[in-house]
């Protein structure tokens, strides 16, 4: 994290661990350990119990969300609402928005000007393939968006970030082939399942359930 130039990510850990620990719902002494700043997803991953109690114990996000947009629908009903409902905030994705109307506006006016897009790596990680897609900063100019090159992944996060991206290629093959094996081995892949009990039961339940829409499965 710079500022005006200057890394400023030691002195941010050392002092306000406590304060990002709190903000990211993370435990302090994992935040430390990781030495970065964790994204809210890592949840699923480091904290994957008590994620899967806590669904098991009440309703999915998936779920939630269900709920939220069906209401918002219901709202978008009524000819006179003249303001954004209270209720969208907690819909998630606030920012995207904003995020999507700078990306367009730095394409059109050729700024070359540094957002955080999903790119094709072409180097940027040196430590993954190049045509893994990533979430990186990147300058943006009428040509597209140019990843900035940044430091390799350290090996634990190199480990998680190169087990998700095996699923995301197992994935792939699996969807432009129609090959259940493979499906099976994605799931297998997949840093959240890894287990035959769970994933081929799961597989099953998956292509049942998307059956018109996964022709090649028939």
């Amino acid at each position: 994290m710079y500022v005006d130039g200057v890394d400023r990510w030691p002195e941010l850990l050392a002092e306000s661990a406590d304060l990002i620990a709190e903000e990211s719902d993370m435990p302090v002494e994992l935040v430390r350990a990781l030495g970065a700043m964790p994204s809210s997803y890592l949840h699923y991953y480091y904290l994957t119990s008590e994620v899967l109690a806590h669904q098991r114990s009440s309703r999915t996000r998936a779920e939630e969300v269900m709920e939220i947009e069906a209401n918002l629908i219901e709202m978008y009903k009524d000819p006179s609402l003249d303001t954004k409902p209270k209720l969208l905030e907690e819909r998630g994705g606030a920012f995207y928005s904003d995020a999507a109307a700078a990306l367009i506006a730095s394409l059109h006016a050729d700024t070359g000007d540094v957002q955080v897009v999903n790119v094709r790596n072409n180097g940027a990680i040196p430590n993954l393939q190049s045509d893994d897609v990533v979430e990186v900063s990147a300058t943006v100019d009428r040509d597209g968006a140019h990843p900035i090159a940044t430091a390799p992944l350290g090996a634990d996060m190199l480990g998680l970030v190169q087990h998700a991206k095996a699923y995301e290629r197992l994935a792939i093959r699996a969807a432009t082939t129609g090959d259940r094996t493979v499906a099976l081995k994605a799931l297998l892949t997949n840093p959240l399942v890894g287990d035959y009990r769970v994933a081929a039961p799961l597989l099953e339940a998956l292509l049942d359930a998307n059956r018109k829409y996964l022709p090649l499965f028939a």
